[in-house]
C-alpha cells in the first residue's frame, strides 16, 4: 500500500503532546513549530484522523521545493502526481499563506498553483479541457515561508476539534483538542476524581470521559477523505470496528462539571447525552464559592473567565479569589487553571508549582498547575 508523508498540525505548544500520541501509536516521528511529520498509509490517515486528541488536522505533503519565481512556482506544483491523487470530477480548491518569502501575494500564489494542477491533469487526462469539480473535495494549501514551498492536501475536512457532540455551546467555548491537551497535561488517573468548575458546555469533563473509557474522539464523525477515490470503505469499516473495540465502556468514572449558570449545565448534559456519555459524567449547577467535597486525591481543571473586556477584570478576579478560598485548601488535590491574566496567582492566593504557555486560538495563556500531594 502507498505511503504518504504526512503532517500532523495543532495549536501553538501542543506539538509535544501530538507527538507523543503519535509515538504511542507506533509511529517515528519529527516535531516542528505547529506540526508533527510522519508517515504512513491511507489507513493510517484514517487512524490518525479518528484516534488523535489533540491535533487539528492530517494532511498529505505532495511536496516542498524552493520558490522565488512564479515560473519556479508553477513548473514545481505541475511535476507534482496529482492525477495520483485527484480524479477528473474532483473538487480542488486552494488556499494559501506566505511568509516573509519573495513571492509574498498570497492571491497570486493560490491563483498559480490551481493553474499549475489544472495544467497537470489536462496533460494526463488529454481528453479533458473541463475540469467540473463536482465530485469529492480535495482541499490544497500552498504555504511558502522564506522561499520554501509546501503544498499539502487536507484529509480532514472540518478540523478535528469539531468531535460532533457538541450540539449547542456557550459564549467562550474550549476546543475540544484544547480540552483533551489540559487534561492530558494533568496527573488525573481513572481511579481519581475529577470535576471542572467553570464547566460551560461541559467539553473537559466530555474529553476526560473519552481518555477514561479509551474512545476515539473522532468515532462521531466523518473526514473528507472518506470519500476519495483511494478510500477504501471496507477498510474504513474495519478501522472504525476496531476502534469501537478497543473502547472500555464498563471503566467506572467520577467526573463531575458545575457551572453557575443552569442553563449550561443543561446544555453540558445534552452535549455528554449526544456523546453517548448518558450517566458517566455529572453536571451540576453551583457557584464556585460554594464548592466543598469530602473527596481525595482528585485533579480539578477549569477554565475560568478570563476578564478580557475592559471592566470585566475586577469581577473576574473576585472569581478567582473565592476559587482559592474554596479549593486552595484541597492538599491532596491537583489543580489547573488556564487563563490569560498573569496574576492568577495573586488572586487565587498560592504559587503555581509550575506555569505552560498555551495559546487558546490566538489568545497568549498560562496553564497554572498547583499540584497535590497524595493522601493515603
Amino acid at each position: 500500500m502507498k505511503k504518504f508523508n504526512l503532517i500532523a498540525t495543532m495549536a501553538s505548544g501542543l506539538e509535544s503532546l501530538t507527538k507523543n500520541e503519535l509515538t504511542e501509536m507506533g509511529y517515528d516521528v519529527k516535531t516542528e513549530n505547529g506540526r508533527v511529520r510522519f508517515q504512513g498509509t491511507f489507513e493510517d490517515i484514517i487512524k490518525t484522523n479518528l484516534w488523535l486528541r489533540t491535533a487539528d488536522r492530517i494532511k498529505i505533503v505532495v511536496g516542498e521545493f524552493e520558490a522565488t519565481t512564479f515560473d519556479q512556482l508553477f513548473e514545481s506544483v505541475k511535476a507534482l502526481p496529482w492525477d495520483e491523487l485527484i480524479p477528473v470530477d474532483g473538487a480542488f480548491p486552494v488556499s494559501g499563506k506566505s511568509k516573509k518569502s519573495t513571492l509574498y501575494s498570497v492571491p497570486d500564489v493560490q491563483a498559480i498553483t490551481k493553474k499549475a494542477v489544472v495544467e497537470k491533469l489536462r496533460d494526463v487526462f488529454h481528453w479533458r479541457n473541463q475540469f467540473p469539480e463536482t465530485g469529492a473535495k480535495y482541499g490544497l494549501e500552498v504555504a511558502i515561508d522564506k522561499d520554501q514551498a509546501m503544498i499539502t492536501l487536507d484529509t480532514t475536512g472540518d478540523s478535528l476539534f469539531k468531535r460532533g457532540y457538541r450540539l449547542h455551546k456557550g459564549t467562550a467555548p474550549l476546543k475540544e483538542t484544547m480540552a483533551a491537551a489540559l487534561i492530558l497535561l494533568t496527573n488525573w488517573h481513572t481511579d481519581m476524581p475529577l470535576v471542572d468548575p467553570f464547566c460551560g458546555s461541559g467539553t473537559i469533563p466530555i474529553e476526560a470521559a473519552l481518555i477514561g473509557q479509551n474512545i476515539a474522539p473522532g468515532f462521531n464523525r466523518d473526514f473528507v477523505c472518506e470519500d476519495w477515490t483511494i478510500a477504501d470503505q471496507k477498510v474504513i469499516d474495519q478501522i472504525r470496528a476496531e476502534a469501537d473495540e478497543q473502547a472500555n465502556y464498563d471503566v467506572e468514572l467520577d467526573i463531575t462539571g458545575y457551572d453557575i449558570d443552569q442553563n449550561m449545565v443543561d446544555i453540558a448534559t445534552e452535549n455528554a447525552e449526544e456523546a453517548g456519555l448518558a450517566g458517566i459524567v455529572t453536571f451540576k449547577q453551583q457557584a464556585v464559592k460554594d464548592f466543598k467535597t469530602d473527596k481525595k486525591n482528585g485533579v480539578m481543571i477549569g477554565n475560568p473567565p478570563y476578564g478580557e473586556r475592559m471592566g470585566d477584570q475586577e469581577l473576574v478576579r473576585k472569581i478567582y479569589r473565592q476559587l482559592g478560598d474554596s479549593t486552595g485548601q484541597l492538599r491532596s488535590w491537583s489543580r489547573y487553571f488556564i487563563t490569560s491574566d498573569l496574576d492568577f496567582e495573586n488572586y487565587y492566593g498560592q504559587k503555581a508549582t509550575k506555569k505552560r504557555k498555551l495559546y487558546n486560538g490566538a489568545l497568549r495563556t498560562d496553564y497554572f498547575q498547583f499540584w497535590g500531594k497524595r493522601e493515603r
